[in-house]
């Protein structure tokens, strides 16, 4: 029998996939069709989806989204919404559809001159740099954290508030001093200037705060900044059962109970204390990863709206059946 060249093989693959996927036709049919045996018409269609010929895509219904967003509102009723992205298994499509979620909420409920304070983070990040026609809102985003000049500052909450302030119209307002200092000293130091500490103020007066939340690896944001080193994060995670943090600094367990590190008064931002009265705090976690996280950041009572996805719901939700 003459070798089919590469060619040939991947127009059998899709012949064979359109027949299936596309025109219906049974596997068995498809195999008397081409002369093969069903078991080869298997193996062909599943290299047809290794080639990338073929691409799975599963939608949920709205009704299954909204079932698991009332399961979760109903185990913490201080919640106000979870939006709720497919499942996926490339980590930066996933954050796109996580983005895509928050940047239509907003649009939806933004009103006009409302006062936004910003987080930090490759999440938050991402709902500002989701493209789409916006309505001007004339809208106030506040950086609610310093920054870092170190690699990443396109995730810098001052470089992300300009960037929301450009999409959604408006201006923004940065946080002029760093995020994370030495030492409690040098904080207090900083707090004592009248420009950062007026930022504060408003920031902490928002209407809204977006925010990530934050799991505890050796490959995490705050290693890569420097603020931790690996092994702080290994101890802080195993001896002192920390599972995450709000907005970069604000450290928990899992029951949401706030946990002493060496992070402890050397960052300046807003704090989970003063994001409890901001009324709408959205916090935005795409990584399937961070289920312990977003379980812990729950319970401090703090989070209003969380967006994530539906494998980080249903763990939750079997985490605390």
């Amino acid at each position: 029998m003459e070798k089919k060249t590469p060619s040939q093989d991947l127009e059998l693959l899709t012949e064979i996939a359109v027949a299936y996927y596309q025109d219906e036709i049974t596997q068995e049919e498809i195999a008397r069709k081409f002369g093969i045996s069903r078991i080869k018409v298997g193996r062909l269609l599943k290299r047809a989806k290794e080639e990338g010929i073929v691409e799975i895509t599963v939608r949920y219904h709205p009704v299954f989204s909204t079932g698991l967003e009332q399961q979760l509102i109903d185990r913490f009723p201080q919640m106000q919404r979870a939006l709720i992205a497919l499942d996926l298994q490339d980590a930066d499509e996933q954050r796109r559809q996580v983005a895509a979620l928050v940047s239509g909420y907003l649009e939806q409920t933004l009103k006009e001159n409302s006062v936004v304070a910003v987080g930090q983070g490759r999440n938050v990040a991402a709902v500002a740099d989701h493209p789409g026609q916006v309505p001007t809102r004339n809208c106030h985003f506040i950086s609610g954290i310093g920054g870092t000049h170190r690699p990443g500052d396109a995730i810098n909450a001052d470089h992300i508030s300009r960037r929301l302030a450009k999409k959604f119209g408006g201006i923004s307002e940065t946080l002029y001093a760093p995020a994370y200092v030495e030492n409690r000293a040098l904080k207090e130091a900083f707090m004592q200037n009248g420009t950062i500490k007026e930022t504060l103020d408003r920031a902490r007066k928002a209407d809204i705060a977006l925010v990530g939340i934050g799991d505890m690896n050796e490959n995490s944001y705050m290693v890569k900044l420097g603020w931790f080193t690996p092994h702080e994060i290994i101890d802080a995670s195993l001896n002192q059962g920390v599972t995450g943090d709000v907005a970069g600094y604000d450290f928990f367990n899992s029951q949401g109970q706030h946990v002493d590190t060496v992070m402890n008064d050397r960052v300046i931002g807003v704090s989970i204390d003063e994001l409890r009265k901001i009324p709408c705090v959205i916090a935005i976690a795409s990584e399937n990863t961070k289920a312990m996280a977003i379980l812990g950041a729950l319970r401090t009572g703090a989070i209003d709206i969380i967006a994530t996805t539906a494998q980080n719901i249903r763990t939750i939700l079997n985490m605390t059946k």
